[in-house]
């Protein structure tokens, strides 16, 4: 909440309009994250493009919303003690945002990531507070590396006293916390939201939006943004290079979330998607980039005047080594640097990229 002074009416040291941008800690600076307008990345000039940015949460992602809720909801419910160490699986931004939030209460945390998360994300859980546990074999039965996380959380647990997982897979808390990032959105393009593109997950963010729509009549057409190899939604299971877009298994939460229409995009499409973005000046995150892929391959069923939004779910800093990288894209995506640039580069033209 903001800070002010009793005495001034101003924060001390803060000029005369800007009290609304102190807040008394780190968490209190979740959410409020700005909507920029994208001018030039459709072909069509005459549909609205927003971007609901969410790496300028504090912790630098949307999973910030999500782990402040289910902590805050479980000291709440006594799930939780002062002596108690909370396990939890995660792509990355999750733990990020555990790790500052545990901090804040002083709860131990660890962290179990696989071999797909950046090494600047498991640093900066580590300089969080965090304990991280890296999996590097996938899971024998499905192949599947969230399955291993999966199942090296159930072990952990059970050799941890007094621990607790946050489980985002299913926790109600989780789609709750994404209502608020619904409602920041409709409120700031005055309850006009034509389309809502997300990207899917835990589900989480798509199940919150949903569930804000409905309980205010919105008529918004909601895109679900999966990967190709996500079994989400009946897919077919597939190596994923990327993390934070997709899931290896179907999730409590993916098993109640609805949309209107459902758009698969493949890596190279987040590769093209964040490389286009960048020459905007909006570095963003793989899935990040898929969603504005998936805006742009519907857009030609979009009428004339309306008005999309789409949530950007983090930034490009843990990509630097896979999307933000030529050599990268090359060797794992079989995708030359010359056809890269001709794909996203400023002089491209609107194409289908898988």
């Amino acid at each position: 909440m903001p800070v002010s002074n009793p005495l001034s009416g101003n924060p001390p040291g803060v000029p005369a309009g800007n009290e609304d941008r102190v807040e008394v800690d780190v968490l209190a600076a979740i959410g409020n994250t700005p909507l920029i307008a994208l001018k030039d990345f459709f072909e069509r000039r005459d549909i609205e493009l927003w971007a609901k940015i969410e790496s300028l949460n504090p912790g630098g992602s949307s999973k910030d919303r999500s782990a402040a809720r289910m902590i805050e909801d479980g000291l709440a419910a006594g799930l939780i003690g002062s002596d108690s160490t909370v396990i939890e699986s995660t792509s990355g931004n999750l733990g990020i945002g555990l790790a500052q939030v545990c901090l804040a209460h002083g709860l131990r945390l660890i962290c179990v990531v696989d071999s797909r998360t950046d090494e600047s994300k498991q640093r900066k859980m580590r300089d969080l507070g965090a304990e991280v546990r890296v999996v590097t074999e996938p899971d024998p039965e499905t192949g599947d590396l969230l399955a291993a996380r999966l199942a090296l959380v159930e072990q952990l647990l059970d050799q941890t006293p007094r621990s607790w997982q946050p489980d985002q897979y299913a926790n109600p808390s989780n789609p709750a916390a994404h209502r608020e990032t619904m409602a920041e959105i409709d409120g700031a393009l005055g309850g006009e939201v034509d389309w809502l593109f997300v990207a899917t997950s835990t589900t989480g963010t798509l199940r919150g939006c949903c569930d804000y729509l409905v309980d205010h009549s919105r008529t918004t057409k909601v895109v679900a943004v999966d990967a190709v190899g996500s079994v989400l939604f009946g897919g077919d299971w597939g190596v994923r290079k990327l993390p934070g877009l997709g899931a290896g298994i179907a999730t409590e939460l993916s098993k109640q979330a609805w949309f209107d229409h459902l758009v698969r995009v493949s890596e190279i499409d987040c590769v093209v998607g964040c490389r286009r973005l960048a020459h905007q000046g909006i570095f963003v995150g793989a899935s990040a980039g898929g969603v504005a892929m998936a805006a742009d391959y519907l857009s030609p069923m979009m009428d004339s005047g309306e008005r999309c939004a789409m949530i950007f779910a983090d930034g490009g800093e843990g990509y630097l080594d896979t999307v933000y990288d030529d050599a990268w894209v090359e060797r794992e995506l079989g995708v030359a640097p010359s056809e890269l640039h001709a794909m996203s580069g400023p002089e491209r033209r609107t194409a289908r990229t898988a």
